[in-house]
């Protein structure tokens, strides 16, 4: 039995109530009562022989020990007092730990229990600092790459639910997604207040979902929002501990609901059929699905390597160049700072990824070969707008398996030496000798450099605003 503590516990209690001493129980069964008291204070796993003989010693059945409940309220405290004080926010203190005596109230195991409560609420809630967040994510990237960005669980979770709703071929309608979320439990309703920190929220006691009135530019849509909530639902998520918790939250949420938009085996039949033809193309798979660009070229990376023997990298990158999203598993450099992270990170003036903003027509993809020191890549790249920047999405693969892509024949190609300073990030001799010393500039800032994520249970989000808008809400349910 893996919590000894509990069975420890239940030991004692059956003892006692018997009427026992540890020394006459230890009789009984032929151990010192030394010994037993070890068990008793979780110390020391009893052979399932000897659970059996302390059972009928106490005269209960083997499975009233082995019960995972705490066999009394006091003993719940006890249990998690000693769970608390052997968790790493307890012992990053350097204190002692406590053990709680037969003098020991009630009321002063109900204090420090609570006191335990608060810290690890408080540990739970500090707000994520830049390089924490940095480092998470990049430490997930890394991860990501070692299993070529796919996860095959997920993708039989996703493949089951569609079976259940009946969906076979085609976009995935508003209507099966309802479906979805009726077998889940969860009724979806759209509303027009909710936080301003949140893209969603889930009423667990309800069995709702609430999701905005319309979709966010630039994301899945309603679709997604809707399937991103009930991801964590059906994929057992509980409540983040760390932010790393989070950030994998996040991502296997994103992946869920890419999966039931673009099903596996849909997505693979079409994307085999392209290469076949030797014109994959990722405009093709987003139309064919009905989804953003973007959610269709991340979803080509989960499905590239472990279906179609593609090496790929992806790039989400704005107008500026720095870049909020990347993956690679094909040997590109990504730029990155001292942490690894390459998020923020600007990419060379001479990829794809910035040389697309220069077309005039941007309505289709922009295609270019780049050699680079690890070797010449073709790429794919499509621009777009929100409301904050321009921004442009990027597909690429080694120049060996460009053969199966749409845009092959381009007479585009660029030559980078990044991370080479003198490849496209210090200016020009006669520039320099122009205006060094003879000019000022004012740098934007961008805001959410300086915005720390609200410190709730779940990071960036208000849990004030979040509680305010469900106990609006579950009045009117």
């Amino acid at each position: 039995m893996n919590d000894l503590v509990t069975l420890g516990q239940r030991i004692r209690h059956f003892r006692t109530r018997a009427g026992l001493t540890l020394d006459q129980l230890g009789e009984r069964i032929g151990i010192a009562g030394s010994q037993l008291s070890l068990m008793e204070n979780g110390r020391r796993e009893p052979r399932l022989t000897l659970l059996s003989a302390i059972a009928a010693a106490v005269g209960v059945q083997l499975s009233d020990l082995l019960d995972e409940a705490p066999p009394s309220k006091r003993a719940a405290l006890e249990i998690e007092l000693e769970r608390a004080q052997h968790g790493s926010v307890y012992a990053s203190l350097g204190l002692p730990s406590i053990r709680p005596s037969k003098g020991t109230s009630d009321e002063t195991l109900e204090a420090m229990v609570g006191l335990h409560r608060e810290l690890a609420r408080r540990a739970r809630e500090a707000i994520a600092t830049p390089e924490e967040a940095r480092r998470s994510n990049t430490e997930l990237r890394q991860h990501m790459r070692t299993v070529d960005n796919y996860l095959p669980e997920i993708e039989e979770i996703s493949e089951k639910l569609l079976a259940d709703v009946g969906h076979t071929t085609g976009a995935l309608t508003h209507r099966s997604v309802s479906r979805m979320a009726e077998k889940l439990g969860f009724e979806l309703v759209h509303v027009h207040d909710l936080p301003h920190s949140a893209r969603s929220v889930t009423d667990l006691e309800n069995g709702r979902i609430y999701l905005p009135p319309a979709s966010i530019p630039g994301g899945h849509g309603l679709r997604g929002m809707a399937l991103q909530a009930m991801g964590h639902r059906v994929l057992g998520h509980e409540t983040p501990s760390t932010y790393a918790d989070f950030l994998k939250q996040r991502l296997e949420i994103n992946y869920f609901a890419a999966a039931v938009l673009m099903p596996q085996r849909q997505s693979v039949e079409f994307l085999a059929a392209a290469k076949t033809d030797r014109n994959i193309a990722v405009e093709d798979f987003r139309d064919a699905f009905g989804v953003t660009h973007e959610a269709a070229a991340l979803r080509f990376t989960n499905l590239a390597t472990e279906h179609l023997d593609l090496e790929v990298h992806f790039l989400r990158v704005g107008d500026d160049g720095a870049v909020s999203k990347a993956y690679e598993n094909d040997g590109l450099r990504l730029p990155v700072d001292v942490t690894g992270s390459t998020e923020g990170q600007f990419v060379c003036r001479h990829w794809s990824a910035r040389t697309a903003f220069t077309r005039t027509n941007r309505t289709t993809e922009f295609y270019q070969y780049t050699d680079t020191p690890e070797g010449t890549f073709f790429d794919s790249t499509q621009t777009g707008t929100t409301a904050a920047e321009e921004f442009s999405i990027t597909i690429g693969v080694p120049f060996a398996h460009s053969k199966w892509f749409r845009g092959r024949e381009t007479m585009n190609r660029t030559v980078s030496t990044c991370p080479d300073e003198n490849c496209c990030r210090r200016p020009a001799t006669d520039l320099t000798q122009r205006w060094s010393g003879k000019a000022w500039s004012s740098a934007k800032l961008h805001a959410h450099i300086l915005s720390p994520l609200p410190s709730g249970t779940f990071p960036g989000v208000d849990d004030r605003e979040l509680y305010e808008f469900l106990e609006v809400h579950s009045i009117e349910a």
